[in-house]
């Protein structure tokens, strides 16, 4: 390496990091239902799981996910797609109203809905977006590296 080389010195954001970011987000402003973001004015509104993704992948509030350049999009995709085989995994994929009528079947869980369900807490979705997170460091490093 010649002198007036400089090495990279920031390691790649990965999927995990993206979901991490997202929790870490919803701590400090919020957790949201219904839609992406809460109705507010501020650049750091509370956000659904997948909101607070897209935060995460963009560094800022976005309102139309298809809008993003091609890398943004691949990683805001991309990390959509591990939470919700997470939650297919992991988690109880329907729901049942106070009568017991099932709400959403088992055929695939998708975030926005597993978000929405009543009784969902914030703890549950950051614990969930922590835990896909931990799950893709299991699967896809080896001594914390890619």
């Amino acid at each position: 390496m010649k002198a007036t080389h400089n090495p990279p010195t920031a390691a790649p954001v990965t999927t995990a990091d993206l979901l991490r970011m997202a929790a870490l987000y919803l701590r400090r402003h919020g957790w949201h239902q219904g839609s992406y973001y809460a109705t507010t004015d501020t650049p750091t509104p509370p956000a659904c799981a997948v909101g607070a993704i897209g935060i995460a992948c963009t560094g800022h509030r976005i309102e139309q996910f298809a809008q993003l350049d091609t890398d943004a999009l691949v990683d805001y995709l991309f990390a959509v797609r591990v939470f919700t085989d997470y939650l297919d995994t992991d988690t109880p994929a329907y729901w049942t109203d106070e009568l017991g009528f099932v709400l959403d079947d088992d055929s695939g869980c998708l975030p926005y809905s597993w978000n929405d369900i009543p009784g969902r807490t914030a703890e549950q979705v950051i614990t969930a977006l922590e835990a896909a997170a931990d799950e893709w460091d299991r699967l896809h490093t080896d001594g914390g590296e890619d």
